[in-house]
């Protein structure tokens, strides 16, 4: 089956060597093996070569039968650093990212990356990706130095965003409460989807996936705990009328309408998403090449489902082929 794997990351060399030589709020370090360390508060991340040789990436593509990914930028993304520096970070990001779904376009393809602690900049960035890079979708961090996608100071973005009918892809970030995770890797283990569930309730909540419907969003790590607490959501628009100021329906019936990424490699967790919002909404994904990811567990997790031959299709590659229109 044609398999495109929605969530992996790279870092584009060009800017590791800024972040090496620049004024940077991350700090670069080495491991014994020459690999990158990526310092930024509360975490690091170890950038193996898959993260940062795009030739190398394709090969092991190329070996593991995935046919492409959709690349994109992780933590700590460009918004750590100023607004002015993080500007520059993104159109770099971007213009590397679009370089290499020009010398790689049967392999890759990429999500822009956009400045968004400068919410007028990200306007610009947005246009400019789309526009003249060729882009379809963007990712979003779950919260922005601490200020929730919810927050009035995106709404111009999410107008020019349902304009363009843009496809928004939620990665989790340096969660809400990490204070009480600094031990045993339980800010990614936990805090990530803590967040990535956060952030899901509040776009409903706040109307905003309500105000710009053609938006279409995407939630990685099977959207956290959503499928699991859609129906306590549900319960809370009713009992709650401060859950009902922004929206009209409940919140479930918002949420069966994202697409969620498939990095939660438990079959039954799996099946347990499509019970909630359909094999349509899915997308296959690996969180490659972090420790934690795999591309083996991706296609196992997948192909153990008890679905049909074309539904599995659809979550390895078909859904996010016709959501990015490739």
């Amino acid at each position: 089956m044609f398999t495109i794997d929605f969530h992996n990351h790279f870092y584009p060399p060009e800017y590791l060597e800024e972040l090496k030589t620049g004024n940077s709020n991350v700090k670069v370090t080495y491991d014994s093996n020459n690999n990158p360390l990526l310092h930024y508060p509360g975490d690091y991340n170890i950038l193996v070569p898959e993260h940062r040789d795009i030739t190398y990436r394709a090969e092991i593509l190329e070996n593991s039968g995935i046919n492409m990914q959709i690349v994109s930028l992780t933590t700590p993304g460009v918004h750590s650093e100023s607004p002015t520096r993080a500007v520059q970070l993104a159109r770099l990001v971007n213009e590397s990212f679009a370089k290499i779904m020009n010398e790689y376009r049967e392999r890759f393809s990429a999500l822009a990356t956009l400045p968004l602690n400068d919410p007028s900049a990200s306007v610009t960035e947005l246009e400019y990706t789309f526009k003249d890079l060729g882009f379809r979708g963007v990712m979003l961090f779950s919260n922005v130095n601490g200020t929730a996608l919810s927050d009035s100071q995106f709404i111009p973005l999410y107008e020019r965003a349902d304009e363009l009918q843009a496809v928004f892809y939620v990665h989790p970030n340096y969660p809400a409460g990490v204070e009480a995770m600094t031990d045993y890797w339980l800010m990614p283990l936990i805090g990530f989807p803590f967040d990535t569930t956060l952030t899901a309730a509040k776009i409903v909540f706040s109307g905003i996936a309500k105000k710009f419907p053609r938006i279409r969003w995407v939630f990685a790590h099977l959207g956290g705990a959503i499928p699991y607490l859609a129906e306590r959501l549900d319960r809370g628009y009713y009992a709650f009328k401060e859950c009902r100021e922004n929206i009209e329906k409940p919140p479930s019936e918002y949420l069966k309408t994202f697409y969620y990424d498939t990095v939660n490699f438990d079959t039954q967790a799996l099946q347990f998403a499509i019970d909630f919002a359909g094999t349509e909404h899915l997308l296959a994904g690996s969180d490659y090449p972090h420790r934690i990811g795999s591309l083996k567990k991706m296609i196992e997790s997948i192909n153990q489902l008890q679905i049909t031959r074309k539904e599995k299709a659809n979550i390895y590659g078909g859904n996010a082929k016709k959501l990015l229109n490739l």
